[in-house]
């Protein structure tokens, strides 16, 4: 078993024991998430940790999502329930880069595979990932790499 996983469980037990729902939940809902993930395809497996990691990111930005929708629906009670079980998921995920951080990998990675135009966006969203792995969000290293190819 992964250790990220062990870690999960182990702070869903303590949570449980303090009688803390937020957290139960949400690591319940995060175990489950890993549960699923480990089922999926055509044998069970383990998750490694960075696998773990990026269920959680999916489960994260589904927590922001629902709630900008449930704060534009009027719906603060529900809004603020997402967002706090967002804060909870983010406690297992990397530091997020900062603006200038980000900028800066996205120049490197776009400097070292010479890219320049709207026809290279796709290796050079990949050249950028990889760079990134996984300390800033998708749309976030999307719209810099734009940015910086004048898209």
């Amino acid at each position: 078993m992964s250790t990220l996983k062990d870690r999960l469980t182990a702070d869903m037990r303590a949570a449980l024991k303090a009688r803390d729902e937020l957290t139960t939940s949400t690591l319940r809902m995060a175990l489950a998430a890993v549960g699923t993930a480990e089922v999926s395809g055509k044998a069970k497996r383990e998750l490694s940790d960075d696998e773990v990691v990026a269920v959680l990111t999916k489960e994260a930005k589904k927590r922001r999502e629902a709630a900008t929708a449930f704060a534009d629906a009027g719906r603060a009670e529900q809004a603020a329930r997402e967002s706090a079980e967002g804060e909870v998921l983010d406690r297992y995920l990397p530091k997020q880069l900062s603006d200038a951080e980000l900028t800066e990998l996205v120049t490197q990675a776009l400097a070292a595979g010479g890219f320049t135009g709207k026809a290279q966006m796709g290796p050079a969203m990949k050249a950028a990932q990889a760079a990134v792995a996984g300390q800033a969000e998708g749309g976030r290293v999307a719209a810099e790499v734009r940015r910086q190819l004048g898209l």
